[in-house]
């Protein structure tokens, strides 16, 4: 299975004109960060987790011809705003993309996307096939997923795990349950906004405490925000076996 960090940032993170802060101004790659989310290949399907604003650009340069589904965390504009760009793989697959999202998320897909659900199909819109999880397991062809119900402030989001490998992207709270649902891995994928506390997401010292307890062999850190500092400057003060990730990061399993 390979893992492939399409975007790796969050709407605070992205340069803009006005500013002029270390992390917007660095010419150093891994400190341009698109909207988190991952591509994952295994041996016969390919499958993206979220689709932010920066979608397209992502399929782009990753080179993504196919896609046989796309898994959702949460409803957040920041994690769905790019669905409309999935109509490339309508026209050059011939048939609707498969969504797996809980109600909570679907609801809200509906209501930001409506004219794709609002049973116009009105021509060339994205053809989207609904799959609606909860915190259960669940098949997508021949691979299944366990989800990882987990907090973002006080909004219900899922993490995935499928196999040996876990992304948890908007959290600051994991129940017992759901941490035990994350132990034994390979890679765990975590979000660390930044330094400071935050009132939603993990901060640095927090994700560590997270990964210190479940101890996988590896973990790499997203959904960081200009805020944390530049890659190469803040990553050697990380664990060993905790890195930034970084847009266009490729992990094999």
């Amino acid at each position: 299975m390979k893992v492939t960090f399409l975007g790796t940032g969050t709407s605070q993170g992205i340069p803009v004109i006005a500013c002029e802060c270390p992390v917007c101004a660095s010419n150093d790659e891994k400190d341009q960060r698109l909207r988190t989310s991952v591509l994952i290949e295994t041996d016969h399907r390919t499958y993206v987790i979220d689709t932010g604003p920066d979608f397209r650009q992502q399929m782009l340069r990753a080179k993504v011809k196919h896609l046989d589904a796309v898994l959702f965390t949460h409803k957040h504009k920041d994690h769905v705003a790019g669905l409309d760009d999935i109509r490339s793989f309508n026209f050059r697959q011939q048939q609707a993309l498969p969504i797996y999202a809980d109600l909570l998320t679907i609801n809200g897909l509906k209501k930001e996307f409506e004219y794709i659900f609002d049973g116009t199909n009105y021509p060339g819109i994205p053809q989207v096939a609904v799959h609606e999880i909860t915190d259960e397991p669940f098949t997508v062809f021949e691979d299944t997923f366990t989800p990882i119900p987990v907090l973002h402030h006080k909004m219900p989001v899922k993490g995935f795990r499928l196999n040996n490998f876990a992304y948890v992207t908007d959290a600051n709270f994991i129940s017992e349950r759901s941490m035990q649902l994350l132990w034994g891995l390979e890679v765990l994928v975590l979000n660390a906004l930044r330094k400071e506390k935050h009132i939603s997401h993990f901060n640095l010292e927090e994700a560590i405490a997270v990964i210190q307890e479940l101890n996988p062999k590896q973990a790499y850190l997203t959904h960081l925000s200009h805020l944390m500092g530049k890659h190469e400057a803040e990553s050697v003060h990380l664990p060993p076996n905790i890195a930034f990730a970084y847009d266009g990061l490729v992990i094999s399993l």
